[in-house]
């Protein structure tokens, strides 16, 4: 641990990426896990930075936990470079967009023919760009969601992104993913061992997810 007290920066909700003043790319996310985390961290003693995109939830109460509301991949990656330099963890719970358009127009865009081509760039990956710069004694976790491949794909991303522990969702295990109260993960880490979660409150998984991320710290 690189202070006293334990701070975790944490990162929750999805990213919406704007095509004109009313319209957006975006996804289903809703910040529930991530916001459960966030108050599982401060329970355990934990001082929590939360960097969220756009969620309809009421911010986590409580004195341990700071809230930045964002928008947008580039300002949540913003917000979280400063963080990351000292904080002792790190999770990407985040659902950011890939991709932003290349325009933003500054009126509504209107009904014109039959298709429309939207050009689209490629969004800072906040997890691989602060991966790059981890240090041995900080420790990182990502989500990786996926529908097909979903080990191979976890296991690629725990790689890539210079993760300590990925936490694998599956759209295709039923209660899981955006939307529901519950879920059900697996855990892996470089090792390919494995912690599963079975189907349970996102409540009941964050402070399992927690402990065993303490857990993990005490042997690092």
């Amino acid at each position: 641990m690189l202070n006293d007290q334990l701070h975790v920066l944490l990162t929750a909700g999805p990213t919406y990426e704007p095509l004109d003043p009313v319209r957006f790319l975006g996804n289903r996310s809703t910040g529930k896990m991530g916001y459960a985390l966030a108050e599982a961290f401060a329970a355990a003693g934990a001082r929590v930075t939360l960097v969220s995109g756009p969620s309809q939830l009421p911010d986590p109460t409580g004195p341990l936990i700071r809230t930045v509301r964002v928008e947008t991949a580039a300002e949540m990656f913003a917000a979280a470079e400063p963080v990351a330099a000292e904080a002792d963890v790190w999770v990407f719970a985040a659902a950011v967009a890939d991709y932003r358009p290349a325009q933003v127009a500054a009126e509504k865009i209107k009904k014109s023919g039959e298709t429309m081509m939207l050009e689209l760039v490629k969004n800072v990956d906040i997890a691989a760009t602060l991966g790059q710069r981890k240090r041995p004694e900080q420790f990182a976790v990502g989500f990786a969601l996926e529908t097909t491949n979903e080990l191979a794909h976890a296991q690629d991303k725990l790689r890539r992104k210079n993760f300590d522990l990925v936490v694998l969702n599956s759209l295709r295990d039923a209660g899981a993913g955006f939307g529901h109260d519950t879920n059900q993960v697996t855990v892996l880490d470089a090792a390919n061992q494995f912690v599963n979660f079975t189907l349970q409150s996102k409540a009941d998984v964050a402070r399992g997810l927690v402990r065993l991320i303490l857990a993990r710290l005490k042997t690092t």
